[in-house]
Formats: structure tokens, C-alpha cells, sequence
């Protein structure tokens, strides 16, 4: 997690630091919805490459946003979900998902 003492002045550059990437809002996306694998996830996700997806997993869960919790399974299996502080993300999401379906009924 970064110190306070690293992140931009700015509120908006915060936000747009920690989830700023077309790749980490369609995961967080995805997650409002209920807990993913990483296969389910990359499935979703048309386009993003599996070193793009693992970055951006570990960014978020390095910044708090989601947690990875793995099952002692054979094989291993790891989900991902929003962390307490993702959670605080939500209104954001919701809010720019209404925006979207707005825009798209204005054309």
C-alpha cells in the first residue's frame, strides 16, 4: 500500500492512481457482482492478457482495494473480491455505471 506521503495532491489523482486503468475498473466491476477466479475473470475480459490481469490483481490487493483468498484445495483454488475498502468504491461504480446508460439513451 502506498504511504499518504507518495500519492498525488489531488482527491481525483488519487482515485485515478489506484483505479485509473480501462483493466481495473472492469474488474472492479466485475467484482461488485460477487467473488471471481482468475480464470472466470480473464474469460470476461476480452483483450486483457494474463500478465495485465495478474499485474493489476496484485496492484489493487497491494493497495487494499480487493483481497485474494486461497482454499487449501488440491488443486489450489484463489478468489478475488472487494476488500472492505473496495467496498467504499461502489457508489463510484454505481454511479458511473448510471452515467454510462444515461449517455447511451441520450444518442
Amino acid at each position: 500500500m502506498l504511504k499518504k506521503e507518495e500519492l498525488p495532491e489531488c482527491p481525483v489523482a488519487v482515485t485515478v492512481q489506484l483505479i485509473g486503468s480501462k483493466w481495473k475498473l472492469l474488474i472492479l466491476r466485475n467484482l461488485r457482482e460477487r467473488p471471481w477466479r482468475f480464470n472466470e475473470l480473464k474469460r470476461s475480459l476480452e483483450g486483457i492478457s494474463q500478465k495485465v490481469l495478474t499485474d493489476s490483481l496484485r496492484s489493487m490487493e497491494a493497495d487494499g482495494i480487493i483481497t485474494r483468498t486461497v482454499y487449501a484445495e488440491i488443486p489450489p483454488k484463489v478468489e478475488y473480491s472487494l476488500s472492505e475498502l473496495g467496498e467504499t468504491m461502489r457508489p463510484i461504480l454505481d454511479s458511473m455505471e448510471k452515467w454510462g446508460k444515461e449517455y447511451k439513451n441520450m444518442l
